[in-house]
């Protein structure tokens, strides 16, 4: 099966993007042929550093190789060096209803958090994610929660290409984890954990040990005592316990028998003692690849040569259809 997903290299990646799309891609590069791509040009579309964006870059692709993703299994690359990207997203507008990009959860909540650079990148961002899809007949997309709208007007906007010009890509499946799907904000359980807020309000995938205890001692609890897993009336606490099923492997019910009895601050201390100890691999591997910068760029180089050849058949066949060549 041909596996796509990216993720933008502005903002640290948490363990919300580890268990929502990371952990997914490593899962799925033993058995199907998979292209991970760092989306730059998503990324500027918000308020970004030009001087900072290679490093940033640079970053992602380390904690790519650092989370598990394989350059030997998985075509890993910068999408702004595949140009059939941008070519697409154009062609892909004509096809795209504006009154379903205005309706995008996202774009709402991103037009009011950048009133004052509401530009056209923010609206069609989803054209473009389209694009990076449809691009490589992409058939399955591992996302978070959060992006699931997103596949489905890609869904849509292929079905549309395709009754009109001809049967042309792949109607691509979103595919959820079973678990930890939409991990929320230590600080704001009742919002999903997002690299753009506060550090306090997330758990970087690279943090140190002692930056992870402290967020998880300071993370926001609940009124009460009891440690019972119930997202509209415990929101802080149900936070804490999907955490720790996840990391742990066990069920929440599970959990919730392990710390029956106990204080949030047990919960809270045995939380933390467990993201130090399943974090220390991405921390090491991480160290490992930041001096080893020659290599990973090689590894990008070559990642877009080969996402290339794929892209560039894509688009003859789109433009014959089109009837632009």
């Amino acid at each position: 099966m041909k596996i796509f997903s990216g993720i933008q290299p502005t903002g640290q990646i948490h363990i919300g993007n580890y268990l929502g799309a990371l952990k997914q891609w490593v899962e799925l590069q033993e058995k199907n042929e998979c292209i991970f791509c760092i989306v730059d040009l998503h990324a500027i579309a918000s308020p970004y550093d030009p001087k900072k964006l290679q490093d940033l870059i640079l970053e992602k692709a380390i904690a790519y190789m650092a989370a598990g993703v394989d350059p030997a299994k998985s075509i890993v690359f910068v999408q702004s060096e595949v140009k059939e990207h941008t070519e697409l997203a154009w062609l892909l507008n004509t096809v795209t209803p504006v009154g379903d990009l205005s309706r995008m959860t996202q774009y709402k909540e991103k037009a009011k958090k950048f009133e004052k650079n509401l530009n056209a990148g923010l609206l069609n961002y989803p054209v473009l994610m389209a694009a990076d899809i449809l691009l490589y007949k992409t058939e399955m997309v591992p996302v978070g929660e959060d992006q699931l709208q997103h596949v489905e007007l890609t869904r849509t906007i292929a079905k549309k290409f395709n009754l009109r010009f001809g049967e042309t890509f792949k109607i691509p499946e979103a595919h959820l984890p079973k678990i930890g799907a939409k991990i929320m904000s230590l600080q704001k359980p009742e919002k999903k954990m997002s690299k753009s807020d506060s550090p306090e309000s997330f758990i970087g995938l690279f943090d140190e040990p002692e930056i992870i205890r402290e967020k998880i001692s300071r993370a926001v609890t609940d009124a009460g005592k009891s440690i019972k897993y119930n997202p509209k009336l415990k929101p802080g606490i149900s936070n804490l316990l999907a955490i720790y099923s996840v990391f742990s492997g066990l069920q929440i019910k599970e959990v919730e028998k392990k710390f029956h009895g106990k204080g949030y601050a047990d919960l809270k201390k045995q939380l933390a003692a467990l993201l130090v100890l399943k974090l220390e691999t991405f921390r090491r591997k991480r160290k490992e690849l930041l001096q080893r910068e020659v290599y990973v760029k090689e590894i990008l180089k070559q990642g877009a040569k080969r996402a290339e050849v794929i892209a560039q058949s894509t688009m003859q066949d789109v433009k014959k259809k089109m009837g632009l060549i």
